[in-house]
């Protein structure tokens, strides 16, 4: 399930990372993590990895021991992210790949203008070859870092760009009926297709060790991923190139779902999304549209309503007759500034070169 996904996600936890005792980014482990990566991405793959380790780097660095208060985390984040950015630098610089440091909350992915953004942003970087490293901001983050989990973030991001499948190195190599700490008679399950009352079970009590920073918090990304229509492993994550290892068949739980991550996604903007205007096409924006194309602002005619960037719009022909809708990129008075033009005179009509399309083929939905 690795070898065929072509936008994979990997998370990383601070305990693989981190060496507790000296505080140092375990580089040999990390060397062989982006062999793998380097590996994947000569066969086509996109890669994105989610690293936790900020705090627990920097906090040595400023002579600070646990327990932190708030301020204290985030001045450890502070420092401990740029060791961490430039230690993922140097092991991926030596395949030649380029490194982006990307730092975002949970906020980020929940508030649609921020989203869009910041899936923009995501999708420009993998368009230009780079890896996209991805942290919680912690350092003005504040319910996240007492709370959030990076399980969370690397699942909002795999929904975010629409990743085929995320996989979350842990020190467990699965789920299991029971906690197999505690239960010898516990058996680790190959495939999940739906979290059901019962698999929320064998996560244990969150006030376990089992489920407290653990197996829920796994679960609850496990939720999210297969509502995006992306697959999820969780394996262990402490053996060298650990992603060939999973590859090679390494014991695993893998969370299937039943919809590809494309066809989820417009199932959420078809269902989910309340139209706040229509934009209207000439014969041949809506022959484009029903060939699979974007909507270019050169073949749209009016514009009704008042909507903002991200917000959900109805597409219709010249005879008004809803043809589709989806998330348009521009506001309405943007999108009246520019209808009829061709894209390249976009920054001449708006002082700024934005996106190509007012709605791109990935957040449009044909009404069937």
């Amino acid at each position: 399930m690795i070898a065929d996904a072509k936008r994979l996600i990997v998370k990383i936890g601070s305990s693989l990372l981190v060496d507790e005792a000296s505080g140092r980014v375990r580089r040999a482990w990390l060397n062989s993590l982006c062999d793998d990566v380097a590996r994947c991405r000569a066969r086509g793959q996109e890669v994105l990895l989610v690293s936790s380790g900020a705090v627990a780097v920097g906090r040595r660095h400023l002579g600070l021991t646990p327990p932190l208060r708030l301020e204290e985390k985030q001045a450890a984040a502070a420092t401990g992210q740029i060791r961490l950015a430039h230690a993922y630098q140097e092991a991926l610089e030596a395949h030649g790949i380029t490194v982006a440091q990307v730092l975002l909350t949970l906020e980020d992915s929940e508030d649609r203008r921020r989203y869009l953004n910041a899936r923009t942003t995501l999708e420009t970087l993998l368009h230009l070859g780079a890896v996209p490293v991805i942290n919680e901001n912690d350092t003005v983050a504040t319910a996240e870092i007492r709370f959030g989990d990076n399980d969370r973030l690397a699942a909002r991001v795999a929904q975010m760009v629409s990743a085929d499948a995320l996989v979350l190195f842990s020190d467990i190599d699965g789920l299991y009926t029971a906690d197999p700490r505690k239960d010898p008679t516990a058996q680790r399950l190959e495939e999940v297709r739906d979290i059901t009352p019962e698999i929320e079970a064998m996560a244990g009590d969150p006030g376990t060790g089992y489920g407290s920073g653990g197996m829920v918090t796994k679960l609850n990304a496990a939720r999210i991923c297969l509502s995006a229509g992306c697959r999820m492993a969780i394996c262990k994550g402490e053996p060298l190139n650990p992603l060939l290892v999973l590859e090679h068949g390494a014991p695993a739980t893998w969370f299937v779902p039943s919809a590809s991550a494309r066809t989820a996604r417009k199932q959420w903007i078809f269902g989910s999304m309340k139209p706040a205007g229509t934009l209207h096409l000439d014969a041949g924006a809506a022959k484009a549209l029903a060939a699979g194309k974007s909507l270019l602002p050169a073949g749209v005619t009016a514009v009704e309503g008042e909507f903002d960037s991200g917000d959900c719009v109805l597409v219709a022909n010249g005879d008004g007759r809803i043809l589709a809708r989806g998330l348009v990129a521009y506001s309405a008075d943007e999108a009246r500034r520019i209808m009829g033009r061709k894209s390249s005179g976009i920054e001449a009509a708006l002082g700024y070169r934005g996106r190509d399309e007012l709605i791109h083929r990935d957040d449009l939905v044909m009404e069937s």
